[in-house]
C-alpha cells in the first residue's frame, strides 16, 4: 500500500473516533449519563495510553502515537461523565455500594489484559490485535447498552456512523500492510456489528417518534421543513 494511502486511512480512523469521543462527551453531559460502556471504556483507556506512552515499535513516535494519546485524553472524560452519572445505573441491576469496587476492578483488569498482551506479543503485533479484538468487544457492548437501557442516552447517530468508519479505515489499512487474517476476522465482525448497532439505533430513535439527526420529534421537523417550501 502507498504511504500516502496509509496516511490517509490513518486520519480517516483518528479524526472519526475523535469526532466518536467528542460527541460521547456531549451527549454525556447533555443527557446526564455515560455513552460508551464500562469495558469499552476501561479497554480504550489502557490501550491508548500504554501503546502511547509505555509501549512504542522501536521507540518511535508516530502519528498513530500521537492520536492514541489525543483519544486517551478524551476518554479521561468521558470516565468522567461514567464516575458522575453511572452510579444511578448501576444501582438499578445491583447494590449502589458496589459501583466503586466493580468500576475500579475494571479499570484494573483492562489495563492488566493490554500490558501483558504487550509483554507477550511485543509492540507490533499486540496493539493490533488488541485493538480490533476490544473493537469487536465493543461493537457488541453498545448494542447491548441500546437493549438494556431502552432509550437513546447518551448516543446519537453520528456517534454509530463515524464508530463504523473510524474501524472500517483501519481494517482495510491492516489487512493490506499485513495480510493477517485474524485482523480481516475482526475488522468484518466489527462492520457487521456496527451496521446492526447504527440500524437498531436509527429503529428506536423512530420508535420514540425522533428524528434520529436532529433528535427533533417527528412532526416538529415536518413542520419545519413545510414552512421553509417556496410559497
Amino acid at each position: 500500500m502507498p504511504p500516502q494511502i496509509g496516511t490517509i486511512l490513518t486520519l480517516i480512523s483518528g479524526i472519526s473516533w475523535s469526532l466518536v469521543y467528542i460527541e460521547l462527551i456531549r451527549r454525556g453531559f447533555k443527557d446526564k449519563t455515560y455513552g460508551m460502556p464500562l469495558f469499552a471504556l476501561t479497554f480504550n483507556l489502557a490501550w491508548e495510553f500504554l501503546f502511547s506512552l509505555v509501549f512504542r515499535n522501536n521507540g518511535d513516535v508516530t502519528l498513530q502515537t500521537i492520536i492514541n494519546f489525543i483519544w486517551g485524553c478524551f476518554d479521561i472524560v468521558i470516565a468522567y461523565t461514567y464516575f458522575r452519572y453511572g452510579r444511578e445505573e448501576f444501582s438499578q441491576h445491583a447494590d449502589a455500594k458496589w459501583f466503586g469496587t466493580w468500576s475500579v476492578a475494571a479499570f484494573v483488569v483492562s489495563f492488566a489484559i493490554i500490558y501483558f498482551s504487550a509483554v507477550e506479543f511485543g509492540a507490533n503485533w499486540a496493539p493490533i490485535y488488541t485493538a480490533f479484538a476490544q473493537n469487536l468487544m465493543m461493537s457488541v457492548l453498545f448494542i447491548g447498552m441500546l437493549t438494556k437501557r431502552n432509550d437513546v442516552g447518551g448516543q446519537s447517530i453520528y456517534i454509530a456512523l463515524f464508530k463504523w468508519l473510524g474501524t472500517a479505515a483501519p481494517t482495510v489499512l491492516f489487512y493490506a500492510s499485513t495480510g493477517s487474517k485474524l485482523v480481516l476476522i475482526f475488522g468484518a465482525g466489527c462492520f457487521i456489528y456496527d451496521a446492526l448497532y447504527t440500524f437498531l439505533l436509527y429503529r428506536k430513535f423512530q420508535a420514540l417518534g425522533l428524528n434520529p439527526f436532529t433528535r427533533h420529534p417527528m412532526t416538529m421537523d415536518k413542520v419545519i421543513t413545510a414552512t421553509a417550501l417556496p410559497k
